[in-house]
């Protein structure tokens, strides 16, 4: 093996390792995700602490995820493509440290809200709100992980799902304030934690793009259409 095999191999081996860690802080935020969500609709105190505990385990594998990139960087001066591929593994693991302080955030409220009345099923449309962002969340690292950049594309479009979702329990939200004045401290924890996973499902759609990135050389070439409408609402 000539010496600059050896650093290609090195090179390879200490990228595969910064890469599991990768799946393993993506498997972390997958399970906060629902957990979050879970908690939410059973008022399952317990499991709300799990999930804010958890998010110690998600932020000390971004910090070992940045401190071993960075020595990957110092001792394999990786170049072009090699380095893009470096720094993609600096934002997979951002937007997945993000994810999971967003998952933290939602159990926080379910500590708040365990004593309120029920909002007409709105605890069931958030989780099945969290799910869809939680399978495109498998979806984009299983795209991250093959370089497959037509499923990352997919994942991009279904965001948009997740935001008529997000459009449709705030338009509720409001309609159930407007109804009943006691509703109003309930409502207003509940569209924040709706705003928090519509967040998520922006996040992924971030890794998703950096997939298309690292297979093509270039960022995807249209804006992606936001299906949010809230913004003109209030």
């Amino acid at each position: 093996m000539t010496e600059q095999q050896h650093i290609a191999s090195a090179f390879d081996r200490d990228l595969e390792a910064v890469q599991a860690h990768i799946m393993k802080m993506g498997g972390l935020v997958e399970a906060a995700i629902m957990g979050a969500a879970r908690s939410l609709e059973t008022r399952d105190e317990e499991l709300a602490q799990e999930v804010r505990q958890g998010d110690k385990a998600i932020d000390a594998l971004e910090d070992l995820i940045n401190e071993e990139t960075a020595r990957l960087i110092a001792l394999r001066a990786p170049t072009a493509g090699d380095l893009r591929l470096v720094l993609s593994v600096l934002k997979v693991s951002a937007n997945l440290e993000r994810i999971g302080d967003y998952s933290k955030n939602i159990a926080k409220r379910t500590t708040v809200l365990v004593n309120a009345a029920e909002v007409n099923g709105s605890a069931s449309a958030l989780r099945r709100m969290a799910r869809e962002v939680e399978v495109m969340l498998r979806d984009a690292l299983d795209a991250y992980i093959r370089r497959d950049a037509e499923l990352a594309a997919d994942v991009i479009a279904r965001d948009e799902d997740v935001d008529q979702m997000y459009n449709g329990l705030f338009r509720e939200f409001l309609t159930f304030m407007a109804e009943d004045p006691r509703n109003i401290s309930a409502c207003m924890h509940l569209h924040f934690i709706a705003k928090n996973i519509e967040r998520m499902g922006d996040h992924v759609t971030a890794i998703a793009e950096q997939v298309i990135y690292l297979v093509t050389g270039e960022r995807p070439s249209e804006s992606r259409p936001k299906a949010d409408t809230t913004s003109q609402t209030i």
